[in-house]
């Protein structure tokens, strides 16, 4: 019920009418959404025992840290579609609705394969350590244009050539078409299956408690609108947080591989990813000292698309609200 609250909340009074986030509303949202991720650990804490709540903070924690480097890949899509920024915060608000309904049947599934078939636990372990790998090794850049989602619907909707204001679809002339808004939440949508590929084998390697893990979901999901306005201003100060993950990913299949052998106590996971993500954000502030801040780091953006992507099938992005070179306004 709090959950629905807020969505509706946050579609129908907060953000009814479109428009550009700025800088301090998204910090103040970012605060608001981590407070209340925290205090849930307080609230399980009392509730539940230390355990579960370092087992929810340890699965915030990895989703939280996978969002810092999804929020680039958002602003790919953004931008590749061309999607001014006063109507972003609409696709991503159903975005991550139906990313809560989707990680659902992933997290329910998952934790009943892990509870009936003991070996399903190695390739858990191993998914997290591939995609570590792909992390760290780099891959492809993302395409919205091609998306397979997206020229399935193309062939039974056709779709506008411009944005009609925040609408996902009109009609015209008899015919329902398809806006450039609709076509970015199926970008959205399906990337969230690639990112959640990633991220739940890695959250039920601390638990399989699948209240712990999909609350720990929820909480991440709904501040991930205000961090991505946050941070896809910043993302040139952000040069080492591929290699960040790839460790953090790297240690969590660990921990599932060799679950068997040793017991991690719940309190190693949320204390390992601070600590990584600790020195990720030390080196970053080292390294933009030295070389000096950039007027814009908006405009670091395109470098760090060709210098470290994050999956073979996703990368980091040009800014948001700022399509490529001779992109057209609309698909």
């Amino acid at each position: 019920m709090f959950v629905v609250t807020v969505l509706a909340l946050d579609l129908f009074v907060l953000h009814r009418k479109a428009h550009e986030v700025s800088l301090k509303e998204a910090a103040i949202w970012s605060a608001i959404w981590v407070a209340l991720g925290l205090g849930f650990a307080g609230i399980l804490w009392a509730w539940r025992g230390s355990d579960t709540a370092q087992t929810y903070l340890a699965g915030y924690l990895i989703e939280k840290s996978l969002s810092l480097d999804n929020v680039f890949v958002l602003a790919v899509i953004f931008a590749a579609l061309a999607i001014p920024q006063r109507y972003q915060h609409r696709v991503l608000m159903f975005g991550i609705i139906g990313a809560l309904i989707m990680r659902a049947a992933f997290i329910v599934g998952g934790a009943a394969l892990l509870d009936h078939f003991h070996l399903v636990s190695y390739l858990f372990g191993a998914i997290p350590l591939f995609a570590a790998v792909k992390m760290a090794r780099g891959g492809e850049h993302i395409q919205p244009r091609r998306n397979r989602a997206v020229r399935a619907l193309s062939r039974v909707l056709p779709a506008t050539g411009e944005l009609r204001g925040q609408r996902f679809l009109v009609r015209d002339r008899g015919r329902v078409l398809a806006t450039p808004l609709l076509l970015a939440l199926i970008v959205v949508e399906t990337s969230d299956i690639i990112f959640a590929i990633d991220s739940i084998p890695a959250i039920l390697a601390v638990t399989t408690d699948t209240f712990v893990v999909y609350t720990s979901n929820v909480f991440a999901l709904l501040g991930m609108r205000a961090l991505y306005f946050l941070l896809v201003r910043a993302a040139g100060q952000f040069r080492y947080l591929q290699p960040g993950l790839a460790v953090i990913l790297a240690g969590i299949a660990a921990k599932m591989l060799t679950a068997d052998l040793y017991e991690v106590p719940a309190w190693a996971s949320p204390a390992f990813i601070v600590v990584v993500l600790a020195v990720v954000a030390a080196l970053s502030i080292r390294d933009s000292r030295r070389a000096g801040t950039p007027a814009d780091p908006r405009q670091e953006l395109g470098s760090r698309s060709a210098a470290v992507p994050r999956h073979p099938a996703r990368s980091v992005p040009t800014p948001a609200g700022h399509a490529p070179t001779g992109a057209a306004e609309g698909p």
